[in-house]
């Protein structure tokens, strides 16, 4: 085994572990907490990958102002009374226990089943791929009109949203 592969290795039980973290813990603030951990070793997981601009948008965007948003909500949410906030375990939620049984299984059997049959080789260009000279060269060349197309809805629902505030508020 490769120190790349290794390396991955550790990363990805990191992220499972903290996502499991995540949603076992009984306070919100220690979940929020956990996901922005989880954020941070998806994108150490994208730079190992040579995907430079993903992974600084997974920080920016999700550990950043994602994260901000959710402790906000969580912070202003009254949840004085952890008593109301437990679940009896319904038949539902042993469907649920089980299909997350089966789906391990499932997992576990396809990585150990296809384990070597064929190398995990980077192509070639992927450090130039993942850059964001190229992202840029590409939206900007390439994709010019679907981002314009994007940017004109957006502006359009911006709008929208104001005048519709507006409304309300006169």
């Amino acid at each position: 085994m490769s120190i790349d592969t290794i390396v991955f290795f550790i990363l990805a039980a990191t992220s499972i572990i903290s996502a499991i973290l995540v949603i076992t813990r009984r306070s919100p603030i220690i979940s929020v907490v956990y996901l922005v951990f989880n954020f941070i070793i998806l994108a150490i997981i994208y730079l190992t990958l040579h995907a430079q601009f993903i992974a600084v948008i997974q920080v920016i965007v999700y550990a950043g102002a994602i994260m901000v948003l959710f402790l906000f909500v969580v912070m202003l949410l009254n949840l004085g009374k952890e008593e109301m906030l437990t679940e009896k375990i319904t038949y539902k939620k042993r469907i649920a226990i089980g299909l997350a049984v089966v789906m391990s299984v499932q997992i576990i059997i396809g990585i150990t089943t296809s384990f070597g049959e064929h190398p995990n080789q980077l192509s070639p260009l992927a450090t130039q791929i993942g850059t964001v000279e190229h992202i840029g060269k590409v939206l900007f060349t390439q994709y010019l009109l679907p981002f314009e197309i994007a940017s004109i809805l957006l502006l359009a629902a911006i709008i929208g949203a104001v005048v519709l505030a507006k409304k309300r508020i006169g």
